[in-house]
């Protein structure tokens, strides 16, 4: 079972009261996730239940309980790890228990209803929306726009460099309004051109080709610089074959093998060389054996391991700025 798959049985072991409980400490993309698990769970046998309670219960005890449930040292920590103004909407959901209004409260939203909310709304407007989005959140929601809007939102997001914290709030008391809610933004470091290229990332070929075209014929050099920080299938060759063995770890063999099918041979021949040789020939055999395949399947195939290896760079586990990189300080 994957990870998330893991985590469902567990809270479907614990009972509704504490599965609930567990829930209020997560963000709305693990909820949506975890939420879809457990209402598809089906033939889970005894043996899968205890082995990941078991499984649970090991990494339970490898956790010190000094400090855990105190209030300072887990605010002290997440200030830590993320700085102050990332870490102060977490610090409020989990401490305070506060609920997600404002803008905070679209991440819960369908892409189609946050569409039909902004569609009238300025460009402007849309693009500081469209930020404060997860990439693929965005990229759902701005494939739901018109599309002659969607390449100037894209254009106006690469361009952001940060609102005033009192228009952000502005913006957020008017979505509170539309929620009655109420919570007080504390960044305004929003959008950039890294913004804009992940946004890209998650929309369909011909989409994204679509948008770049546009936005080339108004600001090539940063139509170029969004196209520099997007990261495509083919790029995969660049990992380090530990970080790339780590990707296929996630990957089923059968997705694999579908995105394999439009990739640069070189990406394949990394890939094999970074697999059992046992598992190579499966693979190679397979997709000798399927057949022509679709061109919008290959796409998403490879729209599928490219969102697994954002995740895996966002948990830190690959490096997406090649071997050796650092960041400059």
């Amino acid at each position: 079972m994957t990870g998330v798959q893991r985590a469902a049985v567990l809270l479907l072991s614990l009972g509704e009261a504490d599965a609930a409980e567990v829930l209020k400490h997560m963000g709305a993309k693990e909820v949506q996730k975890l939420g879809l698990a457990m209402a598809t769970m089906s033939g889970v046998t005894r043996e899968q239940v205890m082995q990941v309670m078991e499984d649970f219960e090991r990494a339970l005890a490898r956790q010190t309980s000094l400090g855990v449930g105190a209030d300072d040292y887990i605010r002290n920590v997440l200030i830590q790890a993320l700085g102050a103004e990332k870490a102060g909407s977490l610090i409020d959901r989990i401490l305070l228990g506060r609920n997600t209004t404002g803008l905070d409260t679209l991440k819960w939203m369908d892409p189609r209803a946050i569409a039909d909310l902004v569609r009238n709304e300025h460009p402007q407007i849309i693009a500081i929306v469209l930020s404060h989005l997860d990439p693929d959140h965005a990229a759902d929601t701005l494939r739901l726009l018109p599309e002659r809007a969607r390449a100037d939102v894209l254009l106006r997001i690469a361009t952001l460099d940060g609102i005033p914290p009192n228009a952000l709030n502005e913006l957020n008391e008017i979505m509170e309004r539309q929620f009655a809610g109420n919570q007080n933004l504390k960044s305004s470091n929003i959008g950039g051109v890294k913004v804009a290229a992940n946004i890209l990332n998650f929309l369909e070929s011909g989409q994204d080709h679509s948008i770049l075209n546009t936005i080339t014929k108004v600001d090539p050099e940063l139509s170029q610089r969004i196209q520099d920080l997007m990261f495509v299938f083919d790029d995969l060759v660049d990992l380090e074959d530990r970080e790339l063995q780590m990707l296929l770890r996630e990957v089923s063999g059968e997705r694999l093998g579908i995105a394999l099918r439009g990739a640069d041979p070189k990406v394949r021949d990394k890939i094999t060389r970074n697999m059992s040789q046992r598992a190579a020939e499966i693979l190679l055999e397979d997709m000798e054996a399927r057949g022509p395949v679709r061109l919008s399947d290959v796409e998403a195939a490879q729209k599928e391991i490219l969102a697994i290896v954002r995740r895996l760079a966002d948990e830190g586990v690959i490096n997406l700025n090649g071997p050796g990189a650092e960041e400059l300080v």
